[in-house]
């Protein structure tokens, strides 16, 4: 079981783990360095353990020990008792879900491992907004997507804004970063999935047209700013747009994957098709 120490002062170096977490360019080189990552609010830090990463301590308001007593009595880590204002200082934000827990990070997988046995996946080339990305995995793991893969540049799935965004989705669903990305794409259909990037360009069809009958789906995303690079636009085997009124061409990337993962997830695939259909 965590053992239970009682921190009063804000400078205790065993805090170390919780300082300062809206530095973000601090956090990305801390976590990195000691292989670590946080998860914030009750229902995220048990989805973290429940998925089988393993603390390295939690740090906690008094009135969350009851309702994580379960996750503490499974784990030898200590757990750091910390008042509101303690919490608050050391974070350098009100931390009102009162808990948080510092966790060991897992080396990522193969891309062969998290493609096998997929039919629909996310690829996201350079998103940078952790809220997005976490926002993608929430609608991915929510309507039925089997994977994520990120091209080098996209933001960490496993920053705390990610993990909080997404509800946890990210221990969930399984993810890793392509080792390539000028023959991404083209990996990518070569392991079967038809790769379909949502852009405005002249020639793309609308999304349903785009993955109607289609087996194994990627759906390709670009960045906030500028969208998918115009050679992940050629690379792709289609290109397809979400049909928009009111003068709106586009929507934000986290909305345009919901949108995306909906229409996709519908689509009737070969294996779906009745004879004589």
């Amino acid at each position: 079981m965590a053992g239970l120490i009682e921190i009063d002062r804000v400078d205790d170096p065993r805090l170390a783990d919780y300082r300062d977490l809206r530095d973000v360019e601090l956090r990305k080189h801390l976590e990195a360095q000691h292989g670590l990552f946080l998860a914030e609010g009750e229902k995220v830090v048990r989805r973290a353990v429940e998925a089988g990463y393993h603390p390295r301590s939690f740090l906690m308001a008094p009135r969350w020990l009851d309702t994580l007593a379960d996750v503490l009595a499974a784990s030898e880590a200590p757990c750091y008792v910390v008042s509101g204002a303690v919490a608050e200082e050391v974070t350098g934000f009100h931390v009102h879900r009162g808990a948080l827990a510092s966790l060991r990070r897992r080396p990522l997988p193969d891309l062969a491992d998290v493609l096998a046995g997929a039919r629909s996946i996310l690829v996201l080339e350079d998103i940078v907004d952790h809220t997005n990305v976490g926002a993608i995995f929430r609608s991915g793991a929510g309507l039925g997507f089997d994977a994520v893969v990120l091209a080098p540049r996209c933001a960490d799935p496993l920053y705390r804004r990610s993990v909080k965004v997404a509800m946890g989705a990210v221990f969930a669903l399984p993810w890793t970063r392509l080792p390539d990305w000028y023959d991404a794409l083209p990996m990518l259909s070569a392991a079967g999935f038809t790769t379909v990037a949502l852009t405005l360009a002249p020639d793309a069809v609308p999304l349903a047209e785009a993955v109607a009958d289609l087996d194994k789906v990627a759906l390709v995303l670009g960045s906030e700013g500028h969208g998918l690079s115009e050679h992940w636009q050629r690379a792709a085997d289609r290109r397809a747009i979400i049909e928009m009124s009111g003068g709106i061409d586009s929507l934000n990337v986290a909305a345009a994957s919901a949108v995306a993962c909906y229409v996709t997830s519908r689509r009737v695939g070969p294996e779906n098709r009745r004879v004589g259909r």
